[in-house]
């Protein structure tokens, strides 16, 4: 099975320390955190170091790791080392996120790219409208995108960043968040299988799931028609299902998607905002979508 990797974009100060705390801290998952530099986190004292990483304890028994040599050496280290559940990767001075996302894709066979996830500073999108190169890339090149700090800006002028965000990147859903907190359901699971509420300050987002059992089998021009329809307040889907006769996990978010070999029982499950009206519909697809 390939180990799941997050990339974590944004810009300076706009909440990606505060995230890495929140998943840290309310996940059972082992997580591996890889940076270019150690950032915030709180980190124990035990020091390791490795050929291509420099490795510090983290709270909860996680690991952060400081990257040394080569980006896929570094990768491959961890992967073998300390066989993490999910590996985060946080952006700042190593690339941009669509290089990284070929490099990925391109060239580390043992990992699943899971989602790109671009925190937006509500409060500096309003004060420095301007929009640079680098943002402008974090933004396009996402699949979900959180925008924080919506409490220190208006009920107006969070609407008026959503048009912003919707022209730069139609696909990805947008999350808003007060600390970034956001239910990690939405972000790392597949066992999810009930309603969430993320409650903030200025309104309450209904995430909601629903899971689907599938048999059969489909192909994989009948899977990119199926998602490609999908509609646009579903935004991740995750599971199992027989593709080309063989049992494979999907990973849908925002527009982009992966399968890769597994063993599981088949069945899919759907997350987005107010969904459940929508399951009889989607059902009815995903039978035309199994042969």
């Amino acid at each position: 099975m390939k180990t799941p990797l997050i990339i974590l974009a944004g810009y300076l100060g706009s909440g990606k320390t505060t995230l890495l705390k929140h998943i840290i801290r309310n996940t059972d998952k082992k997580i591996a955190v890889l940076m270019n530099e150690f950032g915030e986190i709180g980190i124990d004292t035990d020091t390791i170091q490795g050929e291509n990483i420099t490795v510090k304890e983290l709270l909860e028994g996680c690991v952060c790791c400081s990257l040394q040599g080569e980006f896929e050496a570094g990768v491959k280290e961890i992967i073998t080392n300390y066989s993490p559940d999910m590996i985060i990767l946080e952006t700042t001075g190593i690339a941009e996120a669509d290089n990284l996302v070929l490099d990925i894709e391109n060239d580390l066979i043992d990992i699943s790219l899971e989602a790109v996830i671009t925190i937006v500073d509500a409060d500096i999108f309003v004060r420095f409208p301007t929009i640079g190169g680098n943002t402008w890339i974090q933004i396009e090149s996402a699949n979900i995108l959180l925008l924080n700090k919506i409490d220190l800006v208006s009920e107006k002028q969070v609407e008026e960043i959503i048009m912003v965000l919707k022209k730069i990147n139609p696909k990805a859903p947008i999350i808003q968040t007060i600390n970034c907190v956001v239910d990690l359901d939405v972000l790392l699971s597949v066992e999810v299988g009930h309603k969430h509420t993320i409650s903030t300050q200025k309104k309450d987002h209904e995430m909601e799931t629903f899971t689907i059992e599938v048999s059969g089998n489909t192909t994989e021009e009948k899977l990119d028609y199926f998602l490609s329809k999908l509609p646009s307040e579903i935004f991740r889907l995750k599971g199992y299902l027989n593709v080309s006769g063989k049992n494979n996990l999907l990973n849908y978010v925002g527009g982009r998607w992966l399968i890769e070999q597994g063993q599981g029982r088949n069945y899919l499950v759907f997350i987005g905002e107010g969904i459940l009206k929508k399951k009889e519909e989607i059902s009815v697809k995903v039978e035309d979508l199994m042969l």
